[in-house]
């Protein structure tokens, strides 16, 4: 995968509902709403200084695409909520959002 391009789509892996499990309460809280299922279920990456996580979300009622930047190792900084879509279905494609 060239730098800026986006990986194909890859199942999701502990790692990445760690990632997702961080911005669930930034998500509910944004959306005012609790989700009784916030489970990632696929995910595509795109290498920045860093790297975006593009990742598909069973919401329960909805899926959502939310995106996760992950700083370089040597910052020391945190993976972060970047943005993230609500109404999504289980069969949208996860693209650059």
């Amino acid at each position: 995968m060239s730098a800026g391009g986006l990986s194909e789509v890859k199942p999701a892996t502990p790692e990445i509902q760690e990632m997702v499990d961080q911005t669930k309460g930034e998500i509910e809280k944004k959306e005012n709403k609790t989700y009784s299922i916030f489970k990632a279920i696929e995910y595509r990456t795109q290498l920045v200084s860093g790297t975006n996580y593009f990742i598909k979300v069973d919401g329960g009622k909805e899926y959502l695409h939310v995106r996760i930047y992950k700083p370089l190792p040597q910052s020391g900084e945190k993976p972060s909520l970047t943005s993230y879509q609500t109404g999504k279905t289980a069969s949208d494609p996860l693209i650059y959002f």
